[in-house]
This record gives structure tokens, sequence and C-alpha cells, in this order.
């Protein structure tokens, strides 16, 4: 019989062995989890680990995109690209943003006030989205960035490319590139798949009108780090591809000499070729430098550019609005002539003014001129005569014509700074102040004054095509390889009549459209203009240059800024008497050479007092100059270069 104490034992065994089979049972059900887990990973997971493996392997990191390079008319790059070294940071690969700005302080030297417009710039954006620490670093500083990257936890050296301009001469034409803003993203859809830090954008001129064919595609750089985020080696580098080159009618060496004469000024220059619209310069001044806004502009500079009265941001030659004053004389003679409303000898007496009910209308010269037809009327300037033509010919009819020669509206293409100016009517002043005209106003639509607004490639435009006989042309700045041949074209019809037009100036963008029927007028009203800059008594006469390979045929005006006083009349006030911002602003118009016209050119400057002591005198240096390049421009016109 068994004992009690040897039951007890039997028991405990049992209970063991059965705890022992559970326990058992239990690891082997563990083992058998772990086990099958492990196949999942390694079976149906390993893709997903093995991407999470290459993520913290590899780094792949978007390029900004190269722009196109901008030429002008010889090939000279006047705006093209240079290698910068930049830093950027993604945050959320960063243990702690303190840290990594303290030690980014240290080694660059960061200031207090960036660091903190940086940490504002992070709080608003997604933490994957990469930031711009640095720019524009040097190479020293690029090189330390790289010596002490393993401390530096989501830093990324960058080597990219930024914008860079030659000079300041081309400013307002070229405009200039910044660093594309949320607004940009949003509005232009060529951004969407463009997200890369630090993209540069046109803002303003050409820039900003090339922007979608001159900005270029996007490209990666990939490669393998260690377990400090080191860089080990390069995997993979796509440049992307740069954004399409583009040529100018623009004659650099002519700008630069143009933005020198005008240095001191608030001032424009316009130089066009007369059959196919060519610009060949364009200047506006005082300027700014387009290199400043490449990796954001400083605060002291943009305050000194807009705290400027004589606004150098503003392309004065394409938005500048001033009063065409007596260059639209021209227009008022031609118009008159066309619709038969004087003939060019008959005369009008100028005792120095006219009355018309009960208003006293001046003319410039205070004892008057005498006697005056179309001819000496354009000589002298003779306002009481253009009183008295414009009265016959009326504003409706010189609206018409104003309108046809390029007035009231915008002549380039899609470029946004670009101003319409006004040409006042009848119907415009109804519409638009909700008033009925006065014939009063007629007689200051006359002498470009009243409501009249043109801009200086207006002026230029209208000019050209009075030097080319009355026909119609577009202004250009990107050079055409199939440019029209106007003057081929002309040449030919008037030599060859009824005949038809050979293969090479049969272009498909050329459409010859005279802008009057009767061009023994253009040939009378160009004449007058001869008579104003080449005899004795005419208005830039003192401007005149003898040798005929450089003469030309000019009018001057000028755009009145304060109305003066009967007491400033008879004591004959001088403008150069009065403050600068009361002076008449001072325009110029002219075509050259007289004897075979090739170019038209308009300059104007503000509070420059009167055309012909202002204006006149630079429009002769630039004529000069451009005519002295003329057969090298005309040797290189058969090279070719992109267009739009």
């Amino acid at each position: 019989m068994l004992s009690s104490g040897s039951g007890n034992t039997v028991i405990k065994s049992k209970l063991i062995s059965r705890r022992m089979f559970l326990l058992t049972a239990g690891k082997a059900i563990v083992l058998v989890g772990v086990l099958g887990r492990l196949i999942s990973l390694q079976i149906n997971e390993s893709s997903k680990y093995k991407t999470l493996s290459d993520k913290n392997r590899f780094r792949e990191w978007k390029l900004a995109p190269e722009r196109g390079i901008i030429k002008d008319y010889f090939n000279n790059e006047i705006a093209t690209n240079k290698q910068v070294y930049q830093i950027h940071l993604i945050p959320e690969n960063t243990h702690s943003i303190e840290e990594t700005f303290f030690r980014l302080k240290a080694i660059l030297k960061i200031s207090d006030k960036k660091i903190f417009s940086l940490k504002k710039k992070i709080a608003k954006q997604k933490p994957w989205e990469p930031i711009i620490i640095s720019d524009n670093l040097n190479w020293s500083e690029f090189s330390r960035i790289n010596l002490f990257l393993h401390e530096l936890q989501g830093v990324e050296p960058i080597v990219s490319v930024a914008r860079v301009y030659k000079d300041k001469s081309s400013a307002h034409v070229l405009g200039y590139v910044s660093q594309a803003s949320v607004k940009d993203l949003k509005n232009k859809k060529y951004l969407k798949d463009m997200s890369v830090p630090g993209m540069a954008v046109g803002k303003t001129g050409l820039e900003r009108r090339l922007d979608e064919e001159i900005i270029g595609e996007v490209g990666f750089q990939r490669y393998e780090v260690n377990a400090y985020g080191k860089r080990i080696k390069q995997i993979k580098v796509d440049p992307g591809k740069a954004g399409k080159s583009f040529k100018t009618t623009l004659d650099l060496e002519v700008q630069r000499y143009v933005s020198e004469i005008l240095a001191d000024k608030a001032a424009s220059v316009c130089v066009m070729d007369i059959y196919n619209g060519d610009i060949v310069s364009l200047v506006s001044s005082p300027s700014y430098d387009p290199n400043a806004f490449v990796h954001g502009v400083e605060k002291k500079y943009w305050d000194s550019l807009i705290n400027n009265d004589r606004k150098p941001l503003t392309n004065k030659a394409v938005s500048g609005l001033y009063p065409p004053g007596s260059t639209i004389k021209t227009l008022v003679a031609l118009s008159a002539l066309e619709n038969k409303i004087i003939r060019p000898l008959e005369t009008v007496k100028c005792s120095g003014k006219i009355e018309l009910f009960g208003e006293k209308f001046h003319c410039w010269k205070k004892k008057g001129h005498g006697v005056m037809n179309l001819r000496s009327g354009m000589k002298r300037s003779c306002d009481v005569y253009f009183y008295e033509v414009a009265r016959k010919l009326g504003v409706d009819r010189l609206s018409e014509t104003a309108k046809k020669f390029g007035l009231g509206k915008r002549v380039l293409q899609n470029f946004s700074e670009e101003r319409s100016g006004v040409v006042p009517s009848t119907s415009w002043k109804k519409k638009y102040i909700g008033q009925n005209w006065y014939l009063g106003e007629t007689l200051h639509s006359g002498i470009g004054q009243g409501y009249f607004q043109s801009t200086p490639i207006q002026l230029c435009l209208m000019t050209a095509q009075i030097a080319n006989g009355g026909f119609e042309i577009k202004p250009r700045i990107i050079f055409d390889k199939n440019k029209n041949n106007l003057k081929e074209y002309l040449k030919f019809k008037n030599e060859n009549p009824g005949q038809p037009l050979p293969t090479d100036l049969l272009i498909s963008n050329f459409e010859l459209k005279p802008l009057f029927k009767n061009q023994e007028n253009i040939k009378i009203i160009k004449d007058a203009m001869y008579s104003s800059s080449n005899e004795p008594g005419g208005t830039s006469y003192k401007s005149r240059l003898e040798d005929k390979r450089f003469t030309f045929a000019g009018k001057t005006g000028s755009s009145q800024v304060k109305r003066f006083t009967e007491e400033q009349r008879e004591a004959e006030v001088k403008q150069e008497q009065l403050k600068y911002e009361n002076r008449d602003h001072a325009l110029f118009i002219a075509f050259a050479p007289v004897s075979d016209p090739k170019y038209a050119i308009s300059v104007v400057v503000e509070h420059g007092g009167s055309g012909s002591k202002a204006a006149a005198p630079i429009a002769k240096k630039v004529i000069k100059k451009v005519l002295e390049r003329h057969s090298l421009r005309k040797s290189t016109s058969n090279l070719t270069g992109d267009s739009i």
C-alpha cells in the first residue's frame, strides 16, 4: 500500500509533465509563428523592405533645369547660365532642426535673422519638401559642408545652375528671373511637375514672355550613402534638358553705347529697321542689375529701386506714356493731305497765338512765325499752322490715321509690360469720360497734347512706317530667319510691274499692307522732316549730320508737364529755369539715312525741356553708331537662330 507521500509525488510529476508539455507546445507555436512571419517577410514583403532599405542606402535629388541662352543679333550671349553651389534641407530627414541649424551656423556663419526666416518657411510647408539653406556658396563654403556632412542630417549639397546677365544695358528687355512663387506654381501649368527647390522663372521682359520654352526640363542625380548619410558613390545623373535658346534682333554693342549716353538721365531710346520691324536697340534709363534678383533681391537694393523717382524698374520704352507733342504733326499733316483737307502750298499766318471762343492757343514762338505752309510749318514746328490744320481735319480723322500707324495699341507680341496709350476721339471721350468733345480739344490734339498718350516704341514704329513709304510692319525683338523682305518686295514690284513674285519673296508670314493709297503724300512729309533737320531755321538743324552716309530727317517734340501761365509766357521763362519735375519731356523722331532709309529712331528724355536741345543730340550720336554697324549687320543677316 502506497503511502500518502508517494501519491503526492506522482501527482506533482504529472503536473510538471503537463506544464512542460504546454510550455513546449507554446514554444513550438511561437517558433512556427516566427518562422511563418519570416517566410512571409522573405517571400511576400521582400520587395517592400528592399525598397525601404534602398531608400536608406540611396538618395535621389531633382536638379533645376538649365534655362536656354538668349543672344543678340551677332550671337553674343546676353543672358546665360553659371554653375552654383547650394545646400538644401529636408526637414523630415533630420532628428533635430535646432541642432542642424546650430551646426550650419558654425560652418557657414548663417545669421540668426536668416535662421529665423528659414524656420518660418519650414513651418509653412510639408516636412518632406526640400528647402534651400544657401543657393550661392563659394567653393570653400561648399567644401566645408561636404567635409562635415556626416554631422548634418537632412542636408544635401547640390551643384546647380543659375542665370547670369552680361550687363545692365538690356535689363528692361530681358527682364529677370527669380525663385518660383506659390502663385507661379499654381497659375502656370507647365510648372506643375517641376517642383524643384530654387527653380527660377521669368518675372519680366523676355524671360517672362519666353519662360515656357526657355525653362528646360528637370533632371536628377542618384547616389549611394553610408550609415551617416555621406555619399559613397554616384549611381546615375540625368542633367535634364536645357531650355530652348533664342536669338534676338538687338545689337549688344549699340545697347551698351546707348546706355552710356543715357546714364544720368530718365530717358529711353528705340531703334528699328524700317522694313522688317527688327528692334536694333531698346534702352530704358536708369537701369538696374538683373543679377541682383536671381538669388533673391536684398531689401536695401530693392528699396533703392522703388524709392528712386526716376523709376529704374520701369521699361520706359514700352510702358512710359507721354503726350507725343509736336512729333504728331507728321500724322496731322499726312492725314490732312490724304483726306484732301489741305494743299502743301496752302498758307496760314502765325502771329504767335489764335483765339477760339475766348480761349488763347499759343505758338511756342511768342512773336509768331509769319506766313507758313506745310513744309515751313513742319520745319519750324509752328503750332498755329497745325492748330488750323487740326481744326479743319477734326479729331476723328486724326484718330483714324494715328491708329493706322500704331498709336493707341500694344505693338509687341505678348510683352506684358507694354502699355497701349491713348488716341483720343469724340467717341473715346464719351465712353471713358462721359463728356462731349470740344473744338478746343481738337486744337490741343493737333500739337500732340491734351488726352494723347503714346509710348516711345509706338513713336518709333510710326516713324518707321513713314520712312518705308507708308507700309505696315510689326516690331519684333526675337530674330526670325524667315523674316519678311519688304524692301526687296518693293524694289521688285517697282522694277517689274505686273510680274509674279520670285520664290524667295513668297514668304508665308508676309503681307504687303499699305497704310495710304497716295504714296506721294508720304514723300511730302518725309521732305518736310528733312527740312526740319537739315535746313537753317529747322528745329533740329544744330544736331544735323552733314555726312550723307548718316544724314537723317527728323521731328522734334515737347510733352507738356505743367502748363505755362500767362505771366511765365510774358516773361519768356525758359524750360531750364523751371524745377526739374515741372520741365517738359523732350522728344525726337527720325529716320536715316535720307538717301536710302534703313532705320527709324525715337528718343524721349523725361523733363529734358525741349526736343531740339535734349533729345535730338542723343539721336544724332545713336544714328551714327547704328549706321556705322549696318554693313556688319547686313553681312550676318543670314545667320540662323531660334525664333518664335
